[in-house]
């Protein structure tokens, strides 16, 4: 049976028409926090990526995709589904080599693949791919109706830590310039990876505009060791208004061995199909120190709720390193968690 159903199956490149068969196989995936009926549209418009949907009696029971990153030089793999009645015929696999063979004749400059995935990927995927690096992933639902009070409980945590943690959203100009004149990768991306919203990129500058585009709210946040700090952000509110613009103060992103950085990047919340009005928003992390990492998730969950519908509730998923699991638990303790994965892997492969 699972010979006859290969046999059946044709793949074609995927058309804006699709949008509905491709949903209908999709249902429940990721628990109700899918990103893809978001997406879907926007994917269709990128000259960057290629999709792909497998059909079987003229009807759809699969999904795939492969975007160009880092430069041109490193396909990342999204998206892949099947339909659940034709689950366990090999068709993932068969999708994934046609991505494969597409990627060798078009663009045969392309070396690897790379791809997230949740914790436990079966083995016969990691004997293939080799462990980049992986994440711990902190999952939360915030009704509506409880959205005020659980700012308000963060809030008053982010005040009782000892220390100052200082946050400051970022325009796309200062991030250009921060990429340009001071970025620090190996500090902030110790392994070279930059994940955001299970989007694995190299930290290779060709990657920022892709970034940019996608409206991501950049926020920064650098403790100076030394009384220079002080000096400068004396009696100042932890808010984006506070820090002078970086016109008037170049160092606005300073990168220093006295320094210590912190990093997120939210992505806008999206409208998902687990219930009317909820919405999913994905906060990357990147820094070691708990300090920092409450006041970034105090100030992009303040920043998110300025464009979110008045009526909607969010599913937060938090990915930070491993190290500060265990503490940004327990800062959400009282938030009810939201059943989704643990740990976020990346995996690389050559071609």
């Amino acid at each position: 049976m699972a010979e006859k159903s290969l046999l059946d199956v044709q793949i074609v490149p995927a058309t804006a028409s699709d949008y509905d068969e491709v949903l209908s196989i999709s249902d429940g995936i990721y628990n109700g926090v899918d990103y893809l009926p978001f997406r879907y549209h926007e994917w269709v418009r990128d000259p960057q990526r290629r999709m792909f949907v497998a059909k079987s009696g003229g009807k759809v029971v699969g999904f795939g995709s492969y975007l160009l990153v880092d430069g041109g030089v490193t396909a990342v793999v999204q998206g892949l589904r099947i339909a659940p009645w034709m689950r366990g015929y090999g068709i993932a696999g068969v999708m994934q080599q046609f991505c494969f063979d597409v990627l060798r004749s078009e663009h045969p400059e392309v070396p690897k693949v790379r791809l997230t995935r949740g914790e436990d990927p079966p083995a016969a995927k990691l004997n293939k791919y080799r462990l980049v690096h992986s994440k711990a992933v902190i999952s939360v639902v915030i009704p509506n109706d409880q959205l005020e009070d659980t700012i308000k409980l963060l809030k008053q945590r982010v005040e009782n830590v000892d220390g100052k943690a200082p946050v400051f959203s970022r325009s796309p100009e200062e991030v250009r310039s921060w990429f340009e004149n001071s970025f620090n990768a190996e500090g902030l991306f110790p392994k070279g990876i930059l994940v955001q919203d299970w989007l694995p990129l190299s930290n290779h500058r060709s990657n920022l505009e892709l970034l940019l585009q996608r409206g991501v709210l950049w926020c920064y946040s650098n403790f100076l060791k030394s009384s220079t700090y002080n000096s400068l952000h004396a009696n100042q509110e932890p808010t984006s208004a506070s820090l002078p613009h970086s016109s008037s103060l170049p160092n606005t992103f300073i990168t220093s061995d006295s320094t210590c950085e912190f990093l997120s990047l939210g992505t806008p919340p999206i409208s998902v199909p687990l219930e009317d009005g909820m919405h999913r928003y994905d906060i990357d992390l990147f820094g070691i120190d708990p300090v920092a990492a409450k006041a970034h998730i105090l100030h992009q969950l303040t920043e998110a709720l300025r464009v979110l519908p008045r009526d909607g509730g969010m599913v937060c998923l938090l990915y930070v390193e491993e190290i500060l699991r265990a503490e940004l638990t327990q800062f959400c303790q009282g938030i009810t968690p939201f059943l989704l994965v643990k740990e976020q892997l990346v995996l690389e492969m050559d071609i």
